[in-house]
């Protein structure tokens, strides 16, 4: 299970990495850095919720 657990979070690291560097490449329009603010603070947070949801304590 820890195993699982280290890939995903690997997972939705990479995953966050990914996206901030395609909100680089986005136009700097007002919608470019509208869309490009929603998308990284969605694609970072999934990462922070799991770590912070397997640290739990209760279940």
């Amino acid at each position: 299970m820890q195993n699982e657990r280290e890939n995903l979070s690997e997972r939705f690291l990479d995953f966050a990495a990914n996206i901030v560097k395609l909100v680089v490449r986005l136009n700097k329009t007002a919608v470019g850095r509208h869309i490009g603010g929603q998308l990284t603070h969605s694609a970072t947070s999934a990462g922070a919720n799991y770590e912070e949801a397997c640290s739990a304590e209760s279940r």
